[in-house]
């Protein structure tokens, strides 16, 4: 369910599932930004319950909150498609720790934290 939210179509889940696994792999919270959204709840006001995940949200205690807990959550947050189980089941075998999506939703993966906060400046500042 994780891929599903973090990720669009079939090559990018798998490069978000190996990701992820590297980070299970080496003991580092998997910090996924929907699951903050998740364990947030439901956001009336925009009437969603995807809304842009803030700053805040990294402390919510929930143990959704992959920012906070390592591993994976307690259950799904959402209803995964075929094709997030199968590119779970087959990731992209790689070095990347770290992932972001620019404003047109183009992925963009790094291998460290230097790397990332290089293409957050990048691609969202």
């Amino acid at each position: 369910s994780l891929v599903e939210r973090e990720s669009r179509e079939y090559e990018e889940m798998r490069g978000v599932a190996g990701v992820l696994w590297h980070r299970i792999e080496i003991g580092m919270p998997l910090q996924v930004d929907a699951t903050m959204q998740y364990a947030r709840g439901y956001d009336s006001s925009r009437q969603t319950w995807w809304a842009p995940p803030r700053a805040a949200d990294k402390i919510i205690d929930s143990p959704f909150n992959t920012y906070q807990i390592n591993g994976l959550p307690p259950s799904p947050i959402s209803n995964p498609s075929l094709n997030a189980i199968k590119a779970s089941l087959n990731p992209v075998d790689t070095n990347n720790l770290f992932y972001i999506h620019d404003s047109s939703g183009r992925i963009h993966y790094a291998e460290t934290l230097d790397g990332h906060n290089a293409n957050v400046n990048r691609y969202l500042r």
